[in-house]
């Protein structure tokens, strides 16, 4: 870390930030920087401590080192994602797929150690500039589509042979939206604005993670999809009919 934080910083009315990580060296020498720029940042040593912060008051963005003691920070990751909160992984694990699998968590980005605090703040800005869409319009009642019966208020799904997926918040927009336009071909790009709000990114795979976490839960086979199937070149389609539930 070697960008000094400015001269004269700025009162402490930004965004509230979570910074987790378990090595203090990293942790409080950061935490100056980003106060330095006019961010609020909660602390935490582990992911017990994250969790409590989280729940005591709101927080506009989670910065979660991977590698800690105890609880690591993908499952926090989830945890977070889970409540709606954005998270940015702080790790040093610079292969694809571990990267990846942070963002099938839930991550919004990811900064591989050592960082610049110059790059991480700029990162920061950008996933908060992408505002939560309004809450799509649920119809009233349920739908009905592949054997799956879908209340939208819950964010609950109940198939006909007795299994049950609960959805998260991100997972029933994108779910609506592919409820809303059956056997349509929708882009990457239209589901991101849809269901985030925001410009897509060359990193940021929220779409495709996103669809593959409903998969796991929707799928017969999710390595073989039959029902949210891929267009190469195009995006992702629902392909079955959907009807009301009477």
């Amino acid at each position: 870390m070697t960008d000094a934080p400015p001269r004269t910083p700025p009162p402490e009315t930004g965004p509230h930030l979570l910074l987790v990580d378990d090595a203090r060296d990293i942790r409080e020498p950061l935490a100056r920087y980003l106060r330095g720029h006019g961010m609020r940042v909660t602390l935490a040593a582990d992911a017990a401590r994250a969790r409590a912060a989280a729940e005591a008051g709101a927080i506009d963005l989670a910065l979660v080192d991977v590698m800690m003691p105890g609880e690591d920070g993908l499952s926090l990751t989830r945890w977070l994602a889970g409540r709606g909160v954005p998270v940015i992984l702080l790790t040093a694990m610079a292969e694809e797929a571990d990267r990846i699998l942070g963002l099938e968590l839930g991550a919004d980005d990811y900064v591989v150690k050592p960082f610049s605090p110059r790059e991480l703040l700029a990162r920061i800005r950008a996933v908060l500039r992408r505002a939560p869409p309004p809450a799509p319009t649920i119809p009233a009642g349920r739908r009905r589509f592949a054997g799956w019966t879908y209340d939208g208020a819950a964010r609950e799904a109940a198939h006909d042979d007795g299994r049950r997926a609960a959805l998260t918040s991100h997972e029933g927009r994108l779910l609506d939206v592919f409820l809303a336009h059956p056997r349509e071909v929708l882009s990457r790009a239209r589901l991101l604005d849809v269901t985030q709000g925001r410009e897509a990114k060359p990193y940021d795979r929220a779409v495709d993670n996103a669809v593959a976490r409903l998969r796991r839960k929707l799928e017969d086979d999710p390595a073989r999809p039959r029902l949210l199937v891929t267009e190469w070149g195009g995006g992702y389609a629902l392909a079955a009919d959907v009807e009301d539930d009477a």
